[in-house]
């Protein structure tokens, strides 16, 4: 079902990335060909029904926003882009996609970021139900948008499952605090 982005898949990518360009910016098949280049991630769902490109803290810096995110942490993966087609919206495939992509390097923190204006409720629903929360806000230069910064730290998903309703777990250790990323854990 996914599938790596090959060469022969450009056209159908840099169609469906610019029919969404207000949410993830426009591309020409130049610079498509280039973000693939240094992409550490680059799959496709099959039948043309959206794709995922990431990046992380080692990629050359591609943009204002992959910057903001490299000049905080110290490791981390970052989506630069996600589109998944209006006709196959609600199937679990950008989930999927995440998820595929976390696999490569689970122990990292997940990074992207949202556009505020525009707005895109729809994308924040989506972030929010994958435990993503907010790390700052700033103005794209290149565009006039202005985006929230979202991250996914493990450790923080993890605390969240340990927090499950009780009934889950017979007993429960004393928790201890912990920092990870600037970001304090209790």
């Amino acid at each position: 079902m996914l599938r790596a982005i090959t060469h022969d898949d450009l056209p159908a990518v840099l169609v469906l990335n610019n029919a969404h360009a207000e949410q993830v910016n426009a591309l020409t098949a130049d610079a498509l060909t280039k973000l693939l280049a240094v992409s550490v991630y680059a799959r496709l769902v099959e039948g043309d029904r959206g794709f995922l490109l990431g990046l992380d803290h080692r990629t050359p810096t591609q943009g204002p926003h992959h910057a903001w995110f490299q000049a905080r942490y110290p490791a981390f993966l970052y989506v630069d882009r996600i589109v998944i087609g209006p006709g196959a919206r609600g199937l679990g495939l950008g989930r999927r996609l995440y998820e595929d992509l976390v696999a490569i390097a689970p122990a990292l923190p997940l990074c992207c970021e949202v556009n505020v204006v525009p707005p895109n409720p729809g994308s924040f629903a989506f972030h929010d139900r994958l435990g993503f929360v907010p790390c700052g806000e700033a103005d794209d230069p290149r565009n006039g948008k202005r985006v929230r910064y979202l991250i996914r730290h493990p450790i923080l998903l993890a605390e969240a499952a340990y927090r499950l309703p009780r009934a889950r777990f017979s007993a429960r250790p004393a928790c201890h605090a912990v920092s990870y990323g600037g970001v304090d854990v209790k």
